[in-house]
């Protein structure tokens, strides 16, 4: 794999032009840079299939790999990674199937929603129109079991995470930040802007699929009424 080298970071072009900048975070951490998620799940899959990790953790734009210091030294793992972009990454597409996702919007379920639309500018059937008026693609799962990172936010609808973060978000709860929307599977503190809340379960530990939703799967949103949450 061709590459360049500059401090503690080298760059490398696999054969497909793809570019990725190695670096290493720590004394058993690397951490690798990619062009965009699908990207970091292929690789994130490539690496897991040569085995030999503690841990690999794809990212939105990153994969995070940690290795057995007992094991194996820096150098070695490097190597190993290395071999993995040279072996060619395959990014993981989008699941053919389309997942809807019903949401009640503003009220209770999304008590953000009336100030921000008086931020942007916009009314609230405008905001749920356009948030609902588009595919989207689930781009990781992280912060907690299930949280889903939804990329592809109309950028009018592009605001920052909120200054002084909840305590407490219910599961289900739908928010906005920085050109993404945020589901949040089971209840926990959170930042995002909330606009509304889903009945669907997101996370279920004790089922056989845990996750509702996985990186990559194509998801779109529906306006429901409050009156038809849990049918």
């Amino acid at each position: 794999v061709p590459r360049k080298r500059r401090g503690l970071c080298a760059t490398y072009w696999n054969p497909t032009g793809s570019r990725f900048v190695l670096k290493r975070s720590g004394d058993d951490l690397f951490s690798i840079s990619v062009a965009s998620p699908p990207e970091s799940q292929g690789l994130a899959e490539q690496l897991r299939s040569s085995g030999g990790w503690l841990d690999v953790v794809p990212g939105i734009d990153s994969v995070v790999v940690r290795f057995d210091v007992t094991r194996q030294n820096a150098a070695a793992a490097q190597q190993a990674i290395e071999a993995a972009l040279a072996a060619g990454i395959e990014p993981v597409t989008a699941a053919e199937a389309l997942v809807e996702i019903p949401v009640v919007y503003g009220g209770e379920y999304g008590p953000d929603l009336e100030e921000l639309c008086r931020e942007i500018g916009m009314t609230t059937d405008e905001f749920i129109a356009l948030h609902t008026g588009s595919e989207y693609s689930v781009d990781m799962l992280g912060f907690t079991p299930g949280f889903a990172f939804i990329g592809g936010l109309d950028e009018r609808l592009r605001i920052p995470r909120r200054k002084e973060p909840r305590l407490r978000v219910d599961a289900g709860s739908v928010g906005i930040a920085d050109g993404r929307t945020g589901l949040y599977a089971m209840a926990s503190p959170g930042g995002w802007t909330l606009v509304g809340r889903t009945p669907l379960r997101l996370f279920d530990a004790k089922a056989e699929e845990p996750f509702a939703l996985r990186a990559g799967t194509r998801v779109r949103f529906k306006p429901i009424d409050a009156s038809e949450w849990g049918k």
